[in-house]
Formats: C-alpha cells, structure tokens, sequence
C-alpha cells in the first residue's frame, strides 16, 4: 500500500475516533416489525436522546408545527389565528417562568435528560436537512418545558374558562357563598383488576387514554432503557420525552382526564381615576403592565407586527374586557417540574416508588391507576387541588380585593381522594367522580375529604355500563376484561338514554319522524357493526351528551330528531343503514367499520363527515392489556389505532395497525429483548453533541 495512502487511512481514522469520543449521548435503536422504537443507552441521558432521534424520525412533522405554539411565535408562521395562542402564552408568562426557573428548580439529572431529548431532535434535523420546513432549530430543554406548561392545563379545562370570560357579558355572579364545582371529564379509562377477582389470581391493568387520533396529542408507542434503572414502554406525544401512560417489568400504570375545580377568576376593582390600579387588601395596586410584539403572517406571506399589552396583578395574569377586569389563577401556575415526575414515575419499580413519585405532585391533574407485579391496584384522582379559604362560593367568581382568597398551597397528596387494594377487587376509572370507581364500599368516601374543594360529581356511560358488567362477573378472566373494554354498549339507566325516550316517545310526529321514533324504540343501545339502529341512536345521544359536557342547555327533543334525520339520510339514504357503514375508521382512502361511540367503553368519536359516513378521529388510540400472573410473570398485550409513524402515508407503518385496531385484535408488545428479537427489523446506532 503506497505510504500516502496509508496516511491518509490513518489521519481519516483518527478523525473518526476524535468524532467518537466527543460525542456526548450515543443510544441503540431496535425496529421491531410494527415500526415500534425499543432504544437503549448506557445513562438516561443516552437513552431521552435516542428518543428523540426516533420520534423526530416518525412524528417530526407534528413536532415541528408545535413549536412555534410553544414559543408564543406561531403566528410568524401560521398567520392571525395562530397568533391568538401566541398571546396566550405571553399572557400566561410561561417564558419568564421558564427563564427564572430552568436551572434553580429542575434537578440537573432531569435537565441533562431533557437537553439530551431535544438534542436527539436537532441531531435528527441535522441528518435529514430536507425534512425541515421552518427556521426554529434548535430546539431546547426550554421548549420543551413550555410545552407541558401550556400543553396540561388545556386537560383540566382552562380553555372553557377563558373563552367565557371573553364573551359579551359577565357569566358569573361574584362569589357569597360554597358551591361544589361539577368538572367536566372529556375521556379515557384505566381498569385495574387484582387478584383477589380474577379467575386465576392474576393482576391486570387495562391502559385506554382516548385522546384525538392524530396531532401533537395522538399516542406514539416508544420503550426506553438505560444501565441506570429506566426501563419503560407505552404512549408518549410527540415532543415528549418521557412515557405518559405505560409499563416497567413490575409496575403499569393508566391515566384518565378529570377536571376538578381547578381555575379561579377574580373580579377587580379598578381605581376610578386610572384604569391601572385594582384594589387589594385597602389599598390601590398598579397592574404590571408589559408591551409586547406578535409577529403575524398576513395573506401567507406578508409578514407584520402587531403590539399588544398584556398586565398582571398579585392574583396572575388579568383580562380587560367590556364588563369588568378580571384576574386568573389556576394549578400548576409557574410550575416547571411536570417531566421530573413524569421520569420519576417512569423509573419506579414497585408501589412505593412509584407513589412516592406521585406524591411529588408537580402533574397539574389526571386520575391515575395503578397494577403492579406486587399485586396491588390503587386509584387517585390526583390534582394540585388548591387550598382554599372555607365559606366562599369558589364555582362563581371571587372579590379581587382580598389576599385571602388568593391561595398560595395545594392540598397535601393525602388529601386527594384515593384508594388502594379495595375489597371489591376492581378498579374503573372512566372521567366519572372518584367516589364512584367501584362496587360500592370499596369506593373513596366523600366523608372523609375536603367537600368544598371542588370534586367531581358527574357519571358517564361508560362508568354507569361498566359498573353494571363487574357486577355480572364475580370472578373476572382475560377474556372477561377485555370484553368489558371493547362494550360498545350504552346502559339503560345511563343519563342520555332518558333523553332518547324522550325523542322517541314525542307526540304528534309527521310520517318521517314516526318511523325514526320505532327505529329508536328498536334499538338495545349497542353499537355494533351491523347494528341499524345505531346510527339514529348515537346521533340523538351525541346531542345531549355533546351539551351536557359543554354545560349548554339541552337539546331540543323535536328539533335533535329533525337534524338526526337529516343527518343520518343525508349521509346513507336510508334511516336504517349499519353502524358499521356509516362510523369509519383510516386515514387516507382507507376506511374500515369500528364499533362503539362516544362515551361507549369502545370509545369512538367522529367530528367529520365524509361523503357517505363519518369519520372517527377520537377515542380508543394505543391501548394496552397488562397482566402478571400468580406468579408474577408478565404478559403485554396492545394495538395502536394506525401505526406508530405519523408523517409519510407511503411508509409502511403508517396504518399498519388499522386492521387489527377495528378488529379488536391485540399483540404482544414485545418489552423483553428474548421475545423482541425474531421480530426486530432493523437495528441501529444513532449518536449526537451539544
């Protein structure tokens, strides 16, 4: 070999071996034959960096379009409407939070772990050049703090609070007395079993969390593991860095939405003589007031510049409008430690752990429901439940002139409605109250916690039904369980079937509306696919379950059947088509007939039409069966609602997972490297700096 050659071999070698040992994260990807990343690196730190190398991989178009909402810049790339989030977020003060917080409050291990996630994300970016359509890298730990600040608090329903506020005229009278909040849950279900119910001794744990089926809040399925203990799989968003809802070797754990009160609003009293200042305590305050610059795409491609001013008072961020100046407080203000919580529980490994990570109580809301290879099930409706001064009607709206009515602590953890290893043996948390999850006497007695604090007092069908079934099974098999899950039922006694009676037994109806009344009068409630009275049904259902959640008056009986038959000829040409011809699951021109509907255990909602039926694009995503058995030994069983990549129709798991998603048809989850390795597709490595 001639001498320069050789030289040049050498020096090129060297390089290679300088990149090498400067690089910071280095994680191991495995493909398994569903399109599933199992990452593995030495730290934690290597493993979040994987991570997100393999979500940027499968979802980086929605992680892209995100950002900017994160930021408070949206509207530099998406134009007016997008700028109205971007207001929010300058109003919420979420960066300045983030500025004074980032590195005193965050632990430096979850800082690393959340620097390393983003820089997976850059490296990905930077690998793949032509993926990249907007000017916002890199990305930071920053943003993605912001993005569980901004992200959780739309849970719990901060959303519905503010819009009310904007409306032409005051909603509330300003608070005398206590009334309970009745929060509004919006979906999911998490059903833990234990072994004193079930035919073999067995635990098991059903993980459903409904979220929209796509965008930033779809489920993507990832498994991470370190050499420092992390060792976990189940759905995250994408962005996120750590598994939301999911499993370790001895611990699993389900999330579902509740939304106790939450969010107070405080009328201020402003200084006649200048607009600036509000009464508190005796005396007159200047709201904080402080400029700031939208920048707006006009017609798509003019950008511009638009100042707005936003103010703050000691109670949170403040609103003019027309009918007053209001104040806003709500869980979770300031609050940047959701991911250390999020990682904590992630790497728990019995019930202790996994509890004491909760009781962190830096997760602003959801209910979680445990099973654990140790054999207990538990449930708490957890929240940072505001502690509040007794004797005031907080649903209305509060005096702003008082400090004693801007709390500054939560409830303790213990204080949260909870249970664990109930004597009924059985768990069902599905959005209902968290006094009514079980059989009766194993639920959380509303005696024994704060009742001013603004708990839950709504059923759904889906708690009322699945109650009904557990007390049909006094000892509950696999099968079993997951026929309680794929119901697709609605119960007789539950709320909206009161209010279909009603429609169908309405008196003087034309031919038309006679014939759909004896198509109601039909139907046994179920929504399976060949069911021909369902989509009459579900429709005049969905009208009162759709103003019930939104707490908007009821329908009209006559007027909800006139539009149902509209809607239901409209779409099939006859009254009478199948369920299953009419509710269609897929993306693209792929659409098969699902069961269920919404707020059916089978939870199926569609917000579109499309030609001849509607299209589902909420409820059931990525769900999971967990079972240890008397042994301890663990079996995983899931579906995904499409498959686990979000961007490119023509790649192969971008729906590889319909089929058996409207077939109800689950598998293994692959979580051990011995039954991972037949099906392992592809397997790299993927490295990244700072």
């Amino acid at each position: 070999m001639p001498l320069l050659i050789r030289y040049l071999i050498v020096c090129h070698l060297a390089v290679l071996a300088l990149d090498a040992s400067s690089a910071t994260w280095t994680a191991t990807i495995e493909r398994d034959h569903w399109g599933v990343p199992h990452i593995k690196g030495e730290r934690d730190a290597d493993a979040a960096f994987g991570l997100g190398y393999a979500q940027a991989e499968d979802t980086w178009q929605v992680i892209e379009a995100s950002i900017p909402y994160f930021r408070g810049n949206a509207g530099r790339y998406f134009g007016p409407d997008a700028a109205r989030s971007d207001y929010v977020v300058h109003w919420l003060g979420l960066w300045e939070d983030i500025a004074a917080g980032y590195d005193s409050t965050l632990a430096p291990e979850t800082r690393d772990y959340i620097e390393a996630f983003a820089a997976g994300l850059n490296t990905y970016a930077k690998d793949h050049p032509t993926r990249v359509s907007l000017d916002i890298l890199p990305l930071t730990g920053q943003d993605i703090i912001a993005a569980h600040m901004l992200r959780h608090p739309m849970f719990y329903g901060f959303e519905a609070a503010i819009t009310e506020l904007t409306g032409e005229q005051r909603a509330r009278p300003v608070a005398q007395g206590t009334v309970i909040r009745d929060g509004i849950p919006q979906g999911s279900n998490a059903i833990a079993v234990g072994p004193s119910r079930t035919n073999d001794g067995s635990t098991l744990l059903i993980i459903n969390s409904h979220q929209p089926l796509t965008g930033p809040v779809a489920w993507y399925e990832a498994h991470i593991e370190s050499e420092q203990g992390l060792n976990v799989m189940g759905g995250l968003f994408p962005g996120a860095p750590t598994v939301g809802v999911g499993f370790t070797a001895s611990t699993a754990w389900g999330a579902t939405v509740n939304k106790p009160d939450l969010i107070d609003i405080y009328v201020l009293e402003i200084n006649p003589n200048n607009d600036n200042q509000y009464r508190f305590d005796g005396e007159w305050r200047e709201l904080e007031r402080k400029e700031i610059a939208l920048d707006v795409l006009i017609w798509g491609f003019i950008p511009w510049s638009v100042t707005e001013t936003i103010y703050r008072s000691d109670h949170g961020p403040v609103m003019k409008t027309d009918h007053g100046t209001y104040a806003v407080r709500y869980a979770g203000m300031g609050e940047l430690r959701q991911i250390e919580q999020w990682l904590a529980m992630n790497k728990a490994h019995n019930f202790d752990t996994w509890h004491s990570a909760l009781e962190m109580n830096h997760i602003q809301s959801f209910n979680f429901i445990y099973a654990g290879q140790d054999q207990h099930i538990y449930f708490v409706h957890n929240a940072e439940m505001p502690n509040r001064l007794a004797g005031w009607n907080w649903q209305q709206y509060l005096p702003g002139d008082r400090s004693d009515l801007v709390w500054q602590e939560y409830l303790p953890f213990d204080a949260l409605p909870q249970v664990k290893n109930p004597p009924s043996g059985f768990i069902l948390s599905t959005n209902q109250t968290p006094f009514a999850i079980s059989a009766p006497g194993s639920n959380p007695l509303p005696s024994e916690y704060d009742a001013m604090a603004g708990w839950q007092t709504r059923m759904t069908n889906r708690a009322v039904r699945g109650l009904e079934l557990f007390t049909q099974h006094e000892a509950i098999s696999t099968d079993t369980l997951l026929a309680i899950k794929h119901d697709n039922s609605y119960a007789q006694d539950y709320r909206g079937m009161g209010f279909l009676r009603e429609v169908s037994q309405l008196n003087n109806p034309s031919a038309q509306q006679a014939h759909a009344q004896q198509v109601l009068k039909a139907w046994n409630g179920a929504t399976d696919i060949s069911n021909t009275s369902a989509p009459l049904g579900v429709c005049i259902l969905r009208a009162e379950w759709l103003s019930e959640s939104q707490g908007t008056p009821r329908p009209d009986p006559r007027s909800t059947l006139n539009d149902c038959i509209d809607e239901v000829v409209g779409l099939a040409g006859t009254l009478t088509p199948t369920w299953g011809e009419v509710n269609r699951h897929g993306r693209g021109d792929t659409h098969l007939p699902l069961a269920g509907g919404p707020d059916t255990l089978r939870a199926a909602y569609s917000s579109e039409e499309h030609g001849d039926h509607r299209h589902v694009t909420a409820g059931d995503g990525l769900y999971y069966l967990v079972r240890w058995d008397a042994q301890g030994q663990q079996d995983v069983q899931g579906v995904h609602q499409y498959g686990n990549h979000f961007d490119d129709p023509n790649h192969p798991h971008y729906q590889s997972q319909v089929e058996d998603f409207t077939q109800e048809i689950l598998h293994e989850a692959l979580f051990t490297a011995a039954r991972r390795a037949p099906f392992v597709e592809r397997r790299y490595k993927v490295s990244g700096d700072s």
